[in-house]
């Protein structure tokens, strides 16, 4: 049987760039062609090499590590050693899912004649049949890690906070609402939204217990010595959402903030806590939302 060196370099330089191209999009990785192009050209010339020269070090797994680190370098310009490990982890994952759909779709088709050298299956039918399923293996994928993807932000939507208020600290879990641009208008700080019965610990009840009287301008039911040390901590912050258009939210500066994820801990002073005088869920999955301009 004939091999075609041109054929067999064109069909491994399109199936090297699917594949490449494929692992950019799952990390979304700015993608450059000429760099692109490039690391697929040079993982099929290393592929028509070994097939010509029938060397058994060209199937060493170190030499193909080498090479498959040295194709990432090229194509991506990973910035540290642990974006590197990292997209050629995924670029090896996204490789198995093409060989898996190309030696699948094989099997199925069945081709009479297949030429092996060095681990290469080579015949114009085989070709066909790998570089078809390089497109159905691309759209497996990239629909594969959508769905994954979807169900692990669903965790990373929450997370634990800790609030220090009048220099005590309580801690919530809360949601983070990418919908929630929610601040305070004057200095146009951030609102992290917490329900007031979370509050009884730091701030004073008779404060919490008449927040739509405040509202309403009206202090007759807060003692004196109480409204004097609350009177210049007090925002009040307008809002249309939480099932209400044109309300209002009676607001208070905190000490710190610190949110808090499986990572790492941040510490952000420059927020408002929104005072909300009711539930935010039914089941008190959370009892604070987070914005956006807090993260």
């Amino acid at each position: 049987m004939t091999i075609y060196i041109d054929v067999v370099l064109i069909e491994n330089l399109l199936m090297n760039y699917i594949i490449l191209f494929a692992t950019a999009i799952i990390l979304k990785i700015q993608i450059k062609q000429i760099r692109l192009i490039t690391g697929s050209l040079i993982g099929a010339i290393y592929t028509i090499i070994s097939y010509i020269s029938g060397l058994k070090i060209y199937s060493n797994f170190f030499l193909k590590l080498i090479l498959s680190i040295i194709i990432i370098y090229i194509s991506f310009n990973p910035k540290n050693l642990k974006k590197l490990l990292k997209f050629t982890l995924m670029f090896y994952l996204t490789s198995f899912v093409f060989g898996g759909a190309a030696f699948a779709l094989i099997y199925v088709v069945k081709p009479q004649e297949l030429l092996k050298n060095n681990g290469l299956v080579l015949n114009a039918k085989s070709l066909r049949v790998i570089f078809i399923s390089a497109i159905i293996a691309f759209i497996v994928i990239i629909i594969g890690f959508r769905i994954v993807k979807n169900k692990i932000s669903a965790k990373d939507m929450y997370c634990d906070i800790e609030i220090k208020i009048n220099n005590k600290k309580i801690e919530t879990k809360a949601m983070i609402d990418t919908g929630n641009f929610l601040k305070e208008p004057i200095t146009n700080t951030p609102v992290i939204v917490v329900e007031h019965t979370l509050l009884y610990e730091c701030i004073s009840k008779e404060i919490l217990n008449h927040i739509e009287d405040i509202l309403g301008g009206d202090f007759s039911e807060i003692p004196d010595n109480i409204r004097k040390e609350y009177i210049s901590k007090l925002k009040v912050i307008p809002f249309s959402s939480l099932g209400k258009q044109n309300g209002m939210l009676l607001g208070i500066k905190p000490e710190g903030v610190i949110i808090k994820n499986e990572e790492e801990e941040k510490e952000n002073n420059n927020v408002i806590i929104g005072i909300y005088n009711k539930s935010l869920t039914k089941r008190g999955e959370y009892r604070a939302l987070l914005g956006i301009g807090t993260i």
